[in-house]
């Protein structure tokens, strides 16, 4: 897959878009850090091998926008953590302070030619796949912010805990730039929050403020800001206590249609996106975003 030889080569729209033997106990903590070879990696992992869980930090300033080598970083780790038949679960969090993901990286899509905008929507997809398809438990702790591909992100996981800030907001608004959210980050939405709070949401391009998430059920806990990593890895705990095969399969038979309906449809999915973001509208839009953001920021 074309996406794999991007792996191989390199290891935001902000605002929108135990041990091996699981029973056993070791005499102390094994904690194992994976890098990519990169020198500045924008995905670190710790993996505690006495618990068999994983703990993903992101970490790409200023606000983990998923670019191309963002995605590469995490599809390189999510397959490795996959491969290790000891990782049960997998906590993913942002060291950037007040966000988890601004979404999807506006200088991926503006300006580039159709091969690119289509390598970068293979790697979108790719992420998608690896993690709402995972064996893993997952969880979301969400310390901020996550409009858009953010949202899609902590979306992919089995759980989301989100720090009780006001300040905070997080939903799929890509309308709000004129942008479609394709089918399959419809459906997840739709699989989680119900049909009509999708289309409500979708519609207007709306972003939740936490309480305002809990309600929908678009996160399924708040708490303090300082307690969101401590939560999540004691829900964690309370979520591996389920037998692994009938936790795995429940999970697939939950979300194998969704899964199914995007790899039947990959490639049109991905002509379907190049054709419509290089649409001189579309470009003018993303053009025009930017120079609001450079006001902003001026």
């Amino acid at each position: 897959m074309a996406w794999r030889a991007a792996l191989r080569s390199k290891a935001v729209i902000p605002g929108l878009l135990s041990c091996s033997s699981h029973g056993r106990l070791c005499a102390s903590p094994t904690f194992i850090t994976q890098r990519n070879n990169s020198t500045s990696p924008k995905i670190k992992v710790d993996y505690d091998q006495t618990t068999g869980v994983a703990v993903m930090h992101m970490q790409s300033p200023p606000v983990n926008s998923l670019s191309l080598d963002f995605l590469t970083e995490l599809c390189i780790s999510l397959e490795k953590l996959e491969m290790d038949k000891g990782c049960r679960g997998l906590i993913i969090t942002s060291n950037q302070p007040k966000v988890f993901s601004a979404g999807l990286d506006i200088l991926e899509m503006y300006g580039k030619s159709p091969e690119h905008c289509g390598e970068f929507w293979k790697v979108v997809q790719e992420m998608w796949l690896k993690l709402y398809g995972s064996n893993m438990v997952t969880i979301a702790a969400i310390g901020g912010s996550s409009p858009a591909g953010g949202c899609l992100l902590s979306l992919t996981c089995d759980y989301r805990i989100m720090a009780d800030n006001p300040r905070y907001t997080i939903s799929l608004n890509e309308t709000k730039l004129g942008i479609i959210a394709p089918f399959w980050f419809k459906e997840t939405m739709v699989n989680t929050v119900g049909h009509r709070n999708t289309e409500v949401a979708l519609q207007l391009g709306l972003l939740y403020k936490p309480a305002e998430a809990l309600k929908i059920g678009l996160v399924d806990q708040l708490v303090p800001e300082d307690q969101v990593f401590t939560v999540a890895t004691q829900t964690m705990t309370k979520w591996l206590t389920i037998p692994e095969h009938a936790r795995q399969i429940t999970k697939s038979m939950m979300r194998n249609p969704t899964i199914d309906k995007l790899r039947t449809n990959r490639e049109a999915d991905i002509q379907n996106f190049v054709s419509f973001i290089t649409k001189e509208s579309i470009q003018k839009s993303l053009r025009m975003y930017m120079e609001m953001l450079k006001q902003r920021k001026a």
